[in-house]
């Protein structure tokens, strides 16, 4: 499994842990989680949640009248460096 889909999983667990209902989907460069949040989300459990989606890349909260709030996490995937693009390297032919 990735190391962006265990820290994925691990954020989505603690947002759990606090009673938030979790999604977590792979995309082509990252592993993202989203969570509903209730209106009626305790202010201590702001600061756990705050605290969980810090270990993330990224993160923030989407929120509208119509469809109420969302936040959302994402975990980059690892890039390779430059010498791993094209695989192993070749020895020399002596």
């Amino acid at each position: 499994m990735p190391a962006s889909r265990v820290s994925a999983e691990a954020i989505a667990a603690r947002l759990s842990a606090v009673g938030l209902t979790t999604r977590v989907e792979e995309r082509d460069r990252c592993t993202s989680v989203e969570a509903e949040v209730p209106e009626s989300l305790s202010a201590e459990s702001w600061r756990e949640v705050l605290e969980v989606v810090a270990e993330a890349d990224r993160f923030g909260l989407h929120a509208t009248s119509l469809n109420g709030r969302t936040l959302w996490a994402v975990v980059r995937k690892a890039v390779p460096t430059t010498g791993d693009v094209g695989g192993p390297a070749i020895s020399d032919r002596s």
